[in-house]
């Protein structure tokens, strides 16, 4: 994976009713290399069942911080974005979750942000909305665009993890692809073999079967073991015709 982007960044549930939903965002935020959780008036905090569903992630739940009110949860933060299912009619910049976390980035590069997340059953107030700066919306089915606590942080956290840098990189390979030469020999093999078994080429000018069996071998990209496999696979059908005799 690659190096990412450094934040200050908390993640700010405010009045969480089921505290396995707490254990599964701490798990969702260690899934995306966040640690900074904190908790507005939990209604059961710490919880047996927060850890359990931590899953490995109780660390974020040891280090979570528990404070009153949203105004201390994010006192020393400069900027504040919050998500929201519903549409406002409150003057606040409303963004795309893709498009906003971009900015959440840079923002929480530059000093402390904090991201809230409103409680399962009703949300976030207006006050609470009130000391926001950007309000992320995640494209949903309108008909049923409301999500669990837990889903909208992964979501909102995996396009953050994004923004920050981060990408997968395939490891190379154990095995290297079969050299030219090898692929050569298994091309004049397996042609040699469709001859023993009487397989007729088919195609149009009845000329170009093997240049066919080549483009879709070389797209397969076939490593040294599966060209071996290949291989022997043709020498199996060779013997086993011989072993059987001429017909007649």
């Amino acid at each position: 994976m690659s190096s990412l982007a450094v934040v200050d960044l908390r993640i700010v549930l405010v009045e969480p009713s089921h505290p396995g939903n707490i254990g599964a965002v701490a798990r969702a935020m260690k899934n995306m290399a966040l640690s900074q959780l904190v908790l507005v008036k939990p209604k059961a905090f710490p919880h047996a069942e927060a850890s359990a569903r931590a899953s490995g992630a109780t660390d974020v739940l040891e280090q979570a911080r528990v404070v009153d009110t949203v105004a201390d949860a994010v006192a020393e933060c400069g900027f504040v974005a919050a998500t929201t299912s519903r549409e406002r009619d409150q003057n606040i910049r409303v963004a795309d979750v893709r498009e906003g976390a971009p900015r959440l980035v840079a923002e929480a590069g530059r000093g402390p942000a904090a991201l809230l997340f409103g409680a399962e059953r009703t949300g976030l107030t207006n006050e609470d909305l009130a000391l926001t700066h950007l309000l992320l919306r995640i494209p949903a089915n309108p008909d049923y665009c409301s999500l669990n606590l837990a889903m909208a942080v992964q979501l909102v956290t995996y396009e953050i993890h994004r923004a920050r840098g981060a990408s997968y990189v395939q490891p190379p390979a154990e095995v290297p692809l079969a050299p030219a030469a090898d692929m050569e020999r298994l091309y004049a093999h397996l042609e040699e073999v469709l001859q023993q078994i009487g397989f007729r080429d088919r195609t149009a000018s009845g000329k170009h079967l093997m240049e066919r069996i080549r483009r879709f071998l070389n797209r397969a990209e076939l490593d040294q073991n599966e060209a071996n496999i290949m291989r022997g696979i043709l020498t199996a059908v060779q013997n086993k015709r011989r072993a059987a005799g001429p017909r007649g």
